[in-house]
């Protein structure tokens, strides 16, 4: 990224996402919404688009605002229109998740909040659709890494336009729309669109750059990639175009399924052998805690994997799809995204106050804003609460769940502080922490725009 232009409004999708994250981990602490209620329960809902919108979505958004334009060697299209997206999506989310109070019975007011929430939230998401897909457009024919990214937001463009759908139904505003099984027959779609898609196809198309760039991999395209990519394009049409189709025409949808399930085994095999060959042909032979942590987030990965097969073999899926989904959320994309930030962050905080110098004044090293040694722990306590958490789920046992969402809260608490202290730059000797030139950088609010 040395060279590239910073984004200037990545920090503050950041500082968002991760305030809605630990918001979303008390209220599993408090008990609020599933495994204490049921999965549909209004409470339940909140809790879900708290991680999926407020966290996921908002990290995903900051990230791909940073990566895409080192992905294509371009510039940010339309930049002006980032800081509208980025107000449109916490106004719209904050009104989403007002409207679910409201079901609730907690909020009493005749305002119509989810019908609020459902018309703000498509303008944000598709700004950003439109600041990225310009971009994008822009560089054809596009990388490989760049191509997960755009099959993965046309995917986000599919979950936003199904969960405007939702809330105009829970608003009351498409009343001939409850004649439909959605929960059934449209809300898988919906998950899968948004889980499979939007967060993790996006988020192997990214990883194909960071890895290597992080560990001094070698990032030559090879066969692997492209199946991953190919199989995984086919599994999520299938699923998302194909299924919907087979069901109006057939009454099912087992075909588009079972060409789904077996594309995605055959993209998660190749993905598989991607990863270890970065591993194995890292010329960085002593890892950082990003790379060693992102381990545990791809463990989850394949962990998911065989608990759905070992579910849909056993005809348990019913009974503990909530278990696969938070070890999806909180294993998988959540630990990834943690150990991804504890890089970025020192990073795009070293570039922001010693760019403007290197090469000039001596500085210190990106590493040296982050105490490994100190923060591995916190690592390893959060990937343990996961792991507890989803034995937690499988035994239905809401309040040992609880007790393991804490064990997950205190970690990424932990966490949290230590990237603030990088931003702050608490851990750089003093004497070499303002060379001559450079300012400290802000918390969250923009950044200098180039080096």
């Amino acid at each position: 990224m040395i060279g590239s232009s910073l984004s200037r409004w990545t920090m503050a999708f950041f500082t968002g996402a991760v305030i809605f994250l630990i918001a979303a981990e008390c209220l599993m602490v408090a008990g609020y919404g599933f495994p204490a209620m049921a999965a549909e329960a209004p409470e339940t809902l909140l809790l879900v688009h708290t991680v999926t919108i407020g966290w996921l979505s908002l990290l995903m958004c900051g990230a791909l605002l940073q990566f895409v334009p080192v992905l294509v060697v371009q510039p940010l299209r339309d930049e002006i229109l980032v800081l509208p997206a980025l107000l449109c999506l916490l106004a719209g989310l904050t009104s989403l998740l007002a409207g679910f109070l409201g079901l609730t019975g907690m909020l009493d007011t005749d305002i119509p909040f989810l019908l609020i929430g459902g018309c703000l939230l498509p303008i944000g998401f598709g700004l950003v659709l439109w600041t990225l897909g310009r971009t994008l457009w822009q560089a054809r024919p596009l990388p490989l890494p760049a191509r997960f990214v755009a099959v993965g937001l046309t995917c986000l463009a599919a979950t936003f336009l199904l969960g405007t759908f939702f809330a105009h139904i829970l608003s009351g505003l498409i009343s001939d729309a409850v004649m439909i099984d959605f929960r059934t027959k449209v809300l898988p779609v919906h998950a899968a669109a948004g889980f499979g898609g939007w967060l993790t196809f996006t988020a192997i198309g990214v990883s194909y750059r960071l890895l290597p760039m992080f560990m001094l991999a070698p990032d030559a395209e090879r066969t692997t990639n492209h199946i991953v990519w190919w199989s995984g394009s086919i599994a999520l049409l299938s699923i998302i175009m194909g299924a919907p189709v087979e069901f109006i025409l057939a009454g099912s949808a087992r075909i588009a399924s079972v060409i789904a399930g077996l594309s995605a085994m055959v993209a998660l095999v190749c993905y598989g052998f991607d990863l270890f060959f970065f591993y194995r042909n890292r010329k960085r032979r002593n890892i950082e805690l990003n790379s060693k942590s992102a381990i545990g987030a791809f463990a989850a990965l394949y962990l998911s994997a065989a608990l759905l097969l070992n579910l849909l073999a056993t005809g348990t899926f019913a009974n503990h799809a909530g278990a696969l989904i938070y070890l999806v959320a909180f294993g998988w994309l959540t630990g990834l995204g943690l150990s991804q930030l504890y890089k970025i962050v020192p990073f795009l905080t070293w570039l922001e106050c010693y760019g403007p110098v290197m090469g000039r004044k001596p500085t210190p090293r990106v590493q040296d804003l982050m105490v490994e040694r100190r923060d591995g722990p916190w690592f390893v306590l959060y990937f343990a609460g996961l792991l507890g958490g989803t034995v937690a789920l499988l035994a239905d046992a809401p309040n040992l769940f609880r007790i393991t969402a804490a064990m997950t809260l205190l970690a990424t608490a932990a966490i949290v502080i230590e990237l603030v202290l990088a931003r702050r730059l608490f851990n750089v000797a003093a004497a070499v922490r303002f060379p001559e030139g450079t300012t400290r950088p802000h918390l969250f609010l923009p950044a200098i725009r180039n080096h």
